[in-house]
């Protein structure tokens, strides 16, 4: 039987990266999508991954027609995946009072839900033809609430998961099955420059493991690591008065340009 394929956004570094070389060790084909195709070339070859085990398309998921025409591509070279990842994200700190940060809101939105909805077009009517498949949302535990400083992201996320629970219900009868993944705090280069303290931050080899797991079980949801999804569930309950005081003067995320 020939291995089965995973396509995969943003595979040039963290998350997706770390997704890449977990699916890889289990036997996986690999369709790699990232603007910087010169970074999955070297991650390749640094990793010995097999030549004829993987693909690289380049696109930037906030252009549709060039994300749709990267999936299309991979179908016609590779076939019709088994997986679709759609990872590639964003996050930068907005100040709704100053101009230019209404167009980074803009820009993420157009990468991290848009981007996301057009990663998932090329396979959504042959995956249901086919009658099988999954394709996961990356979202996060921003979702789960605002968080000063950090509304694009929080907004953008949240989206992510009202969105995959709404194509879930759509694919359902056909069985592709869609599979949110909420990441707490993962130590890639996106977390990094954070200014803010990050509980249970957790190594991205240690996500992928996890996130391959809830994928080939087909789950609905997950949040990972699970002791932020209790946090994240406890942080929901709490009335609004006091979650505005435990948030107030928390560090932001860095704006464009700081």
């Amino acid at each position: 039987m020939a291995a089965p394929l995973v396509f995969i956004t943003g595979a040039s570094s963290g998350i997706g990266q770390a997704l890449a070389a977990r699916f890889y060790a289990a036997g996986w084909q690999l369709a790699l999508v990232a603007r910087r195709t010169h970074a999955i070339e070297a991650w390749c070859r640094s990793a010995a991954i097999a030549p004829d085990r993987y693909r690289i398309y380049s696109a930037d998921v906030a252009d549709v027609g060039n994300i749709v025409a990267a999936g299309a591509q991979c179908v016609a070279t590779q076939g019709l995946p088994d997986v679709v990842i759609a990872n590639a994200g964003i996050s930068v700190g907005i100040d709704t009072a100053v101009r230019s940060d209404i167009d980074v809101l803009a820009q993420t939105f157009a990468t991290n839900n848009v981007g996301l909805a057009a990663t998932f077009h090329p396979f959504v009517a042959a995956m249901a033809k086919r009658g099988s498949g999954r394709l996961v949302g990356i979202g996060s535990v921003a979702a789960i609430r605002g968080l000063p400083g950090h509304g694009a992201y929080c907004a953008s996320k949240a989206g992510v998961v009202a969105y995959c629970e709404s194509l879930r219900g759509e694919l359902r009868p056909s069985g592709v099955k869609v599979v949110t993944i909420c990441p707490g705090y993962i130590d890639t280069p996106l977390t990094q420059g954070n200014r803010y303290g990050m509980p249970f931050l957790m190594k991205a080899d240690d996500f992928a493991d996890a996130a391959f797991r809830a994928i080939d079980e087909g789950v609905s949801y997950r949040v990972i690591p699970w002791q932020m999804g209790v946090l994240a569930k406890l942080m929901r309950i709490v009335p609004n008065f006091l979650y505005d005081r435990a948030v107030q003067g928390r560090a932001r995320k860095k704006r464009s340009g700081e």
